[in-house]
């Protein structure tokens, strides 16, 4: 059944007539019979009585009303996508992580919303694995997140690097390590540690690091706010591996330290995330580069020697 045939059938049933229906339709009448008759065929049913004035049978009025439904929803689902590609969408919705959410989007949003204001940004901050998951899922138009080929590899999606940041050591500012330039790994795994909630990549990266290393990793805490990290960070002897972009602030407040790791220095890398059928819509092409050209993470200020 082609959208075609229902129009040919629908203005045959309105104006009696194969021949008005045909100048109505724009095309010949013989067009409109054969539309009619594939119809016909298709449903093995005569939809006219086909006289002086064409006339509906029995089959036919059983098909009018949901031949006027089908073709009004085609009417209006191809307004709808027309609108879509032609940048009139209501809204944008993007999933990130949180560090990203807090210092490297606001100047994307921004200048988005002044190109854009007829769309409404919709931003959650979720782990990298549940962003990407609502994602496939059609929840958001992007997302960002540290890179995870293992979950980015459909043929669908569209994988754009945007930086690579260190992993630094975040701890109370009179804690034991605290007094060090740079923290070996060997130190690390004698403390207790801060990790983000499985799902969040960072809990994985950390994780694997120590595995590679063959040191003890003693994880003895899950959480998901950065702020809850320096909270629990400022009252005890714990440490917490975390992107230097999510410490930005922290270099700020008195009551707690970061310093960088030895050598090899852990790094995360952060990538932006969409599908191709996205990218052709305009409002999140447009997003998507300015992120490419906006969005680089706040560095730490250089960190002071610390006076043994």
């Amino acid at each position: 059944m082609r959208i075609e045939q229902i129009q040919a059938f629908l203005s045959v049933a309105e104006t009696g007539s194969f021949q008005v229906a045909a100048q109505q339709c724009q095309v010949t009448q013989s067009t409109v019979s054969r539309q009619v008759q594939a119809l016909e065929v298709e449903l093995d049913a005569p939809l006219f009585h086909r006289s002086a004035q064409a006339k509906l049978t029995v089959a036919g009025e059983r098909l009018l009303p949901k031949a006027r439904r089908i073709y009004q929803d085609w009417v209006q689902v191809s307004k709808d996508i027309a609108d879509l590609m032609a940048g009139k969408q209501p809204e944008l919705c993007v999933a990130a992580i949180q560090s990203v959410c807090a210092t490297v989007l606001p100047p994307v949003l921004q200048q988005f919303c002044a190109e854009y204001p007829q769309v409404q940004l919709r931003v959650t901050a979720l782990g990298s694995d549940r962003s990407l998951k609502v994602l496939r899922d059609g929840l958001v138009d992007l997302a960002i997140v540290m890179d995870n080929p293992r979950l980015t590899s459909q043929s669908e999606m569209v994988v754009t690097p945007l930086f690579e940041e260190p992993i630094e050591v975040l701890m109370a500012a009179d804690h034991d390590l605290a007094a060090q330039p740079e923290i070996e790994w060997e130190a690390l795994s004698r403390f207790p540690h801060i990790v983000f909630k499985d799902g969040y990549g960072m809990q994985r990266l950390v994780q694997q690091q120590f595995q590679n290393r063959g040191e003890v990793f003693n994880p003895v805490m899950e959480l998901n706010t950065l702020d809850a990290f320096r909270g629990v960070i400022r009252q005890g002897n714990f440490v917490a591996l975390l992107p230097q972009a999510a410490l930005a602030e922290c270099c700020h407040d008195p009551t707690v330290a970061v310093r960088p790791t030895s050598q090899p220095v852990l790094t995360r890398s952060v990538v932006l995330v969409t599908t191709r059928d996205r990218l052709v819509i305009p409002p999140i092409q447009r997003f998507h580069a300015l992120v490419q050209s906006l969005a680089t993470p706040t560095r730490l200020r250089p960190l002071p020697t610390a006076v043994a």
